[in-house]
C-alpha cells in the first residue's frame, strides 16, 4: 500500500464534510473517466459509495493517462467541493495489479452484493398472487439495488397509459432516491435513470434501438455502463422477444414487469427477473401491473414515498375490479389513508389518460410528479381545471363514434364496429382510438342488454378489441389465427384476452376484418 504519513484508509461512504481539506487514502473501481475543459475526473466506486477523483495536469490534457475505466487503484486525495459535490483531488494514484487487484475485485463485488440485498419483504396487505411471486419480487428488486449501487443506468419502459405510469412512476419514486445517495453529483438523478413511455401494447423494436442507441451513445461520450431496462406494463410476449434480444446483444439486461397474458413464456429466460401472475397460474385481469410495481418498489426502497394510491389508481384505470373487486377495494384502504377516494382517483386516471395522448414520448418527469400529487395542492388544482374538460371530450368522442357504429349479431355474440380514420379527425384527438372504443363498449351495454359484445376499432393498418367475458374472446387467439390464415398481412400485437390491439400492412385490412368477423361468431 502507498505509504503516506498524514493520510488513513477510508470508505467513500465515511466521506462527508468533516473531510473538507483533509487527505484520505481511497480504494476501488474506476467505474468511468471524463476528460472536461480542466480536470481529468475518475469515477471511483469501492462497494460502499462513490466519489469523483480529479487529475490536473494543463486545461483539458489527460492525466493519468495509465488509468481507465475498469482498473482498480489506490489513490491518495485531497478531499474537497465543487457545485456542491465531495470530489477528491488526486495526490498520488496507481493501479492494483495482480493478486491485489483480484483480491480488491472480490471485495467490492462482495460488498455490493451485501448492500444489494433487499431490507424489506412485506407487501402492503396479503394476497395470494403477490406470495406466489415473492421470489421474483426479491430478485428484481435485489438486481435493480446492484444496479444502482454498480453506478448502472437504469431505463424503464412502461405503457402510455394510466396503469403504465403508475408503473413506471411507482419505480421511479424507488429508483431515484437510492441513486442521489449514492452518489454526491447533484445532477446524478437525470444521469442514471430515466423513464420512457412506450405507445405499442409491448416492448417495440423501435424502443429497444432507441433505448440501445442512447446508451451506446453514453458510453462513448461519457464511458457510462450499458443500462438495466426495466420494461413495466409490457415485456411479457413472443412480440417482444426480438426488442429484449436486440438490447441484450448491445450488453444491456432486461427485468419484465407485467399482467398481459402469453401463450409461450419464452421471456423468463432471456431477464434477470420476469414477473407476471400468468406464470404462476393466476389471471392477469386480476392484478393491475401498477399494483405489482408499486409493491416492487417497496422492496426495492423500503422508504419508498408517495405510492399507496398507486395500486388503487391503476386498479380502477385497468379495471381489476371487474375480476378482482375484492383485492381493488384492499388497496382503495390503503389510498384512503392518504385522502384518496375512488372518485379522486378516477379523476386522476382520467388526466393522466389525457397528458399521456399529448406527451406522447417525453419523459416530462416533473409533470408527472404533479399528476401522482407532488405537490397535493398543485395536484388537485391541475384535476380540477382538467376533469371536467376531458369528460367533455369523452362525451364528443363517445356521440361521434355512436353515429357511424354499426352493430350486428353474429351467432351467440354481438360485434360493435367502428371505422375510425372516417368517423374520428386525424393525429391529436382525444380520445385515442383505444379509450373510444372502449367508451363505446361501455356504452352498449349499459343501453342494452346485451352481454356477449366485441367491439372493434378499424384502422387502416390496426385494430382494437374491448370483449365481454360472455363473449368468449381471446385477442391472443385471434393473433394466432390471422398468423395462420394471412401470413403475408404480418399481423403483430397484444394486450388482454378481452381488449388489446393488433397491427397489419394496409393491403389486408378487408381480409383481416373478415377473419375477425368469422372469429368472433364462432365463439
Amino acid at each position: 500500500m502507498v505509504k503516506y504519513e498524514r493520510a488513513k484508509l477510508v470508505s467513500i461512504s465515511d466521506i462527508d464534510r468533516k473531510y473538507m481539506k483533509k487527505e484520505a487514502i481511497v480504494i476501488g473501481l474506476v467505474d468511468k473517466v471524463v476528460q472536461t475543459g480542466g480536470p481529468t475526473v475518475f469515477a471511483m466506486a469501492d462497494g460502499t459509495g462513490n466519489l469523483s477523483l480529479k487529475g490536473f495536469i494543463a486545461p483539458g490534457e489527460r492525466a493519468y493517462p495509465e488509468i481507465d475505466a475498469g482498473d482498480y487503484v489506490e489513490a491518495i486525495v485531497k478531499i474537497d467541493e465543487f457545485n456542491g459535490e465531495l470530489e477528491g483531488n488526486i495526490l498520488k494514484i496507481k493501479k492494483r495489479i495482480g493478486a491485489d487487484e483480484e483480491n480488491l475485485k472480490k471485495q467490492i463485488e462482495h460488498q455490493q452484493r451485501q448492500r444489494a440485498k433487499v431490507v424489506n419483504t412485506d407487501f402492503m396487505l396479503e394476497d395470494p398472487i403477490l406470495e406466489k411471486l415473492k421470489d421474483r419480487f426479491i430478485t428484481a428488486a435485489t438486481e435493480i439495488r446492484l444496479a444502482i449501487i454498480q453506478s448502472r443506468p437504469i431505463i424503464v419502459r412502461h405503457h402510455n397509459d394510466t396503469d403504465g405510469y403508475c408503473s413506471g412512476y411507482a419505480l421511479e419514486r424507488a429508483i431515484i432516491p437510492l441513486i442521489a445517495a449514492q452518489h454526491t453529483a447533484p445532477k446524478a438523478a437525470w444521469e442514471y435513470f430515466k423513464r420512457a413511455p412506450s405507445t405499442s401494447p409491448y416492448y417495440a423494436i423501435e424502443d429497444s434501438i432507441k433505448d440501445s442507441s442512447f446508451a451506446l451513445s453514453n458510453v462513448a461520450k461519457f464511458s457510462n455502463k450499458m443500462p438495466l431496462i426495466i420494461i413495466a406494463d409490457n415485456g411479457s410476449g413472443e412480440e417482444d422477444l426480438m426488442a429484449i434480444q436486440q438490447a441484450k446483444v448491445h450488453g444491456a439486461d432486461i427485468i419484465v414487469i407485467d399482467h398481459h397474458g402469453f401463450d409461450n413464456d419464452v421471456i423468463s429466460a432471456e431477464v434477470l427477473s420476469h414477473i407476471n401472475p400468468h406464470l404462476v397460474e393466476e389471471e392477469g385481469s386480476r392484478i393491475s401491473a401498477g399494483m405489482l410495481c408499486a409493491e416492487c418498489a417497496r422492496f426495492i426502497n423500503e422508504k419508498v414515498e408517495n405510492i399507496i394510491q398507486v395500486p388503487a389508481l391503476s386498479g380502477y384505470a385497468d379495471r381489476i375490479e371487474l375480476a378482482n373487486p375484492e383485492l381493488v377495494e384492499k388497496y382503495l384502504e390503503i389510498a384512503k389513508k392518504d385522502g384518496y377516494t375512488k372518485e379522486l382517483l378516477n379523476e386522476i386516471s382520467l388526466v393522466i389518460e389525457y397528458v399521456s395522448a399529448k406527451v406522447r414520448f417525453m419523459e416530462v418527469r416533473e409533470y408527472v410528479g404533479v399528476l401522482f400529487g407532488e405537490p397535493r395542492a398543485q395536484q388537485q388544482k391541475l384535476v380540477s381545471l382538467m376533469a371536467p374538460h376531458i369528460r367533455d371530450l369523452d362525451k364528443k368522442g363517445l356521440a361521434i363514434g355512436k353515429a357511424s357504429a354499426q352493430v350486428e349479431k353474429l351467432g351467440n355474440n354481438t360485434l360493435q364496429t367502428i371505422d375510425i380514420d372516417k368517423s374520428f379527425p386525424g393525429f391529436g384527438f382525444f380520445p385515442k382510438p383505444g379509450r373510444s372504443v372502449g367508451l363505446m363498449h361501455d356504452d352498449l351495454q349499459k343501453q342494452t342488454d346485451v352481454k356477449a359484445l366485441v367491439s372493434v376499432g378499424v384502422m387502416n393498418t390496426a385494430m382494437t378489441f374491448r370483449a365481454t367475458d360472455a363473449a368468449n374472446f381471446s385477442v391472443h387467439g385471434l393473433i394466432e389465427l390471422l398468423k395462420e390464415k394471412l401470413p403475408n398481412a404480418f399481423v403483430e400485437g397484444g394486450g388482454h384476452k378481452n381488449a388489446g390491439a393488433i397491427n397489419f400492412i394496409p393491403r389486408t385490412k378487408d381480409e383481416i376484418y373478415a377473419i375477425v368477423r368469422e372469429f368472433v361468431e364462432s365463439r
